[in-house]
């Protein structure tokens, strides 16, 4: 049995607080409703494993709850936008709710919905009813819904967040596109190589054996690769596999997954990219969390959540206890050392004339026009180093294969002399 923290009303109308036993917190919210009062909210009192720190195992199974569970940024920008509308419309949540399972297309969307519409009903706010689906709701998501709930403001909210939740999914879409072709072309060329020496080089093998004749280094290390190759195939799909499953378990760790993401943005042109974009969605998300009156230590810790980016995480954290030890904003920022000068001005003009939500606003249009523009760049420059990359390796594998016969053509020649 779990343990769920409580906040309900008596009647009188008095405020009480307290923990209950039930198997789910369906059976407590059943278990107060029989003892009278009205329910304000209701809690599991356990950390749970989407907060705090996590294990190896618990960040695996976390992984495979959000495949499984989880919704398409797409899904949850329409559904987000849908209910802003509804909403400003003048319907209740729950008849916005209702109405939008019942159009829904999306299996998994819809069961969530059924069951948000099932809660709020019971008496749960919005964003309790959201904080059951960490899959789909994420803590920025939430936080900002609570905000609207307690400022009277959710309609607006709600609106804010469509515009939040677009424009993330729109620079994603952008640096997607841009990564998919050369993604495509690395995938195919493996593919090609593998092709070369699973069947063309053995067809050479053949003959050069015929011939008895002594061949070049090169050439005879192609052979043994590709024989090793054709005789381990099971073994070098396994192998493959292991190594794949290995990389995504280490970049699951707190080291190796700030290892390949400093890594990343060390990469010349993508490494730009990548951070404008990290640096993009942080400003947009500190933005609307002012914007929303959210408080700076929560806006920060919610930024941190965010990025996606070890090294910015690490960064965005130092900062935090900075600016809890006396500092300010744009001094913390500025420490860590991660952050590009510009959006330190904005940030520090933002703290003298307090308007930091509006130019924080500012500096994110000004970085996703970056990401735009080294997108452009990025095609422009992906196609001709990508032909460059597979005639370097395929050139290079098909000469190795010919190099016994340019030796042959060599003694041949010398013999005629």
């Amino acid at each position: 049995m779990a343990t769920f923290m409580y906040v309900i009303k008596d009647n009188k109308g008095v405020k009480v607080e307290g923990t209950i036993k039930a198997t789910t917190i369906d059976e407590a919210v059943d278990k107060l409703s029989k003892e009278g009062g009205t329910i304000i909210s209701v809690k599991n009192a356990a950390e749970g494993a989407f907060k705090g720190k996590l294990s190896l195992f618990e960040k695996v199974m976390l992984v495979i709850y959000k495949l499984r569970t989880g919704i398409s940024l797409k899904s949850l920008v329409f559904f987000t936008r849908q209910l802003a509308t509804m909403f400003s419309a003048g319907l209740t949540l729950e008849k916005a709710i209702s109405n939008l399972e019942k159009e829904e297309k999306n299996r998994r969307l819809k069961k969530i919905l059924k069951k948000i519409s099932d809660d709020i009903k019971k008496g749960f706010s919005l964003s309790e009813a959201m904080e059951q689906h960490p899959g789909v709701f994420n803590n920025l998501y939430i936080a900002l819904v609570q905000s609207g709930e307690v400022s009277g403001t959710l309609h607006r909210v709600l609106d804010n967040l469509s515009d939040y939740l677009e424009k993330v999914e729109d620079t994603r879409r952008k640096v997607w596109s841009a990564m998919a072709y050369p993604i495509f072309i690395v995938i195919f060329l493996g593919f090609v190589v593998w092709g070369l020496f699973y069947y063309i080089i053995p067809m050479f093998s053949e003959v050069y054996g015929r011939f008895g004749a002594d061949l070049p280094a090169p050439t005879m290390a192609a052979i043994a690769v590709s024989d090793f190759i054709r005789g381990n195939i099971f073994f070098s799909l396994v192998a493959l596999i292991a190594i794949a499953f290995g990389v995504f378990l280490i970049y699951l760790t707190d080291r190796g997954r700030y290892f390949f993401n400093s890594l990343v943005l060390k990469i010349p042109v993508v490494g730009g990219l990548v951070s404008n974009s990290i640096v993009s969605k942080f400003a947009r998300t500190f933005s609307i969390l002012m914007a929303a009156g959210v408080p700076i230590m929560d806006t920060m810790e919610l930024s941190e959540n965010v990025v996606q980016n070890a090294v910015f995480e690490a960064a965005i954290r130092k900062a935090r206890v900075m600016v809890k030890e006396g500092y300010s904003v744009v001094g913390s920022f500025r420490r860590t050392g991660v952050f590009p000068s510009t959006l330190l001005q904005l940030i520090a003009t933002g703290e003298e004339t307090g308007d930091m939500d509006k130019l924080l606003g500012k500096a994110a249009e000004f970085y996703e026009k970056l990401v735009d523009s080294v997108i452009d760049r990025l095609t422009s420059l992906i196609e001709p180093v990508l032909i460059v990359l597979m005639a370097s390796i395929v050139g290079t594998i098909i000469v190795v294969i010919y190099l016994p016969i340019f030796y042959l053509g060599l003694a041949i020649s010398a013999g005629a002399y």
